[in-house]
């Protein structure tokens, strides 16, 4: 740029641009913003809607209904439906991964994979619990349920993963000698892990729901679903939002734990969502 013109000389390099840099707000302001938008909502509903009925507890009277019942009770219940949901989690997952395989060993059984998705997706848990409660009885409607809350979500997510793949990362495979199985381990499975890995975070509060509904139906004599049952039928409003409380609070605990351990099994599915 010449002297005092202002005007910048062929070929020379363009000025840099200066920008003032934007502070970015933490990965969690959102979701707390979001709490904070619920419970306030939930104060205002129950003093005023609900102030004469009483079916909608305020939320400090929920609070102190957690303290009267004491750790101990929630914790036991808790650790029995967990285990449940746990034992579907992975029953429901082994399963879907499996159809996942098969469908990538056997491209042809892509729709039938995906209509088995939709149909455990569409079946009514309250209708398919008690058949399976009257034919095994015990705790397997609780496992069953939080298995086929599952299947539909992580199946979906490893095919959508699968189908992400790259074709020219393919070819290029291809054109330096790899097989097939250099072709699912280095780009399919690659490409596959940021969707499965979401679908196991989905999953993970589906379990539990899945779970909770299997106590609601009966058989079983401990459990988050089975105590929700008996504060309902005794009308103790505070209790059962506190139970309801505690079941959100373990499936969100489980999706934010399986949130974490997704970045750290995908880091660069990170990286590219920070990228301009």
């Amino acid at each position: 740029m010449s002297a005092g013109t202002g005007v910048r000389a062929p070929g020379a390099a363009p000025a840099p641009v200066r920008t003032r840099g934007r502070r970015r707000a933490p990965d969690w302001a959102p979701g707390a913003a979001g709490c904070l938008a619920v419970l306030l909502a939930w104060a205002l509903v129950s003093v005023t809607v609900f102030r004469t009925s009483g079916a909608v507890p305020t939320p400090w009277s929920v609070v102190a209904e957690l303290g009267r019942s004491g750790w101990s009770f929630y914790a036991q219940n808790v650790g029995v439906t967990v285990r449940g949901a746990a034992l579907g989690y992975l029953y429901g997952n082994v399963v879907a991964l499996a159809v996942a395989v098969l469908v990538l060993l056997v491209p042809a059984f892509d729709g039938l994979a995906s209509q088995l998705a939709v149909i455990s997706y569409c079946m009514p848990l309250t209708a398919i619990g008690p058949i399976v409660l009257v034919v095994f009885g015990g705790r397997t409607p609780t496992v069953f349920l939080a298995a086929i809350s599952c299947i539909f979500t992580t199946l979906i997510g490893a095919l959508l993963g699968l189908r992400a793949a790259d074709p020219v990362a393919l070819d290029l495979v291809r054109g330096f000698g790899g097989g097939r199985v250099q072709q699912v381990v280095r780009v399919q499975l690659v490409a596959a892990l940021p969707s499965l890995v979401a679908a196991l975070r989905i999953a993970a509060p589906a379990a539990m729901l899945g779970a909770v509904v299997g106590e609601y139906l009966g058989g079983v004599d401990s459990g988050l679903g089975v105590v929700l049952t008996v504060a309902q039928q005794q009308n103790d409003v505070p209790r059962t939002w506190a139970l309801a409380v505690v079941c959100g609070l373990v499936a969100a605990l489980a999706y934010l734990l399986l949130g974490v351990l997704g970045r750290l099994v995908t880091p660069w599915a990170r990286t590219a969502e920070e990228r301009p």
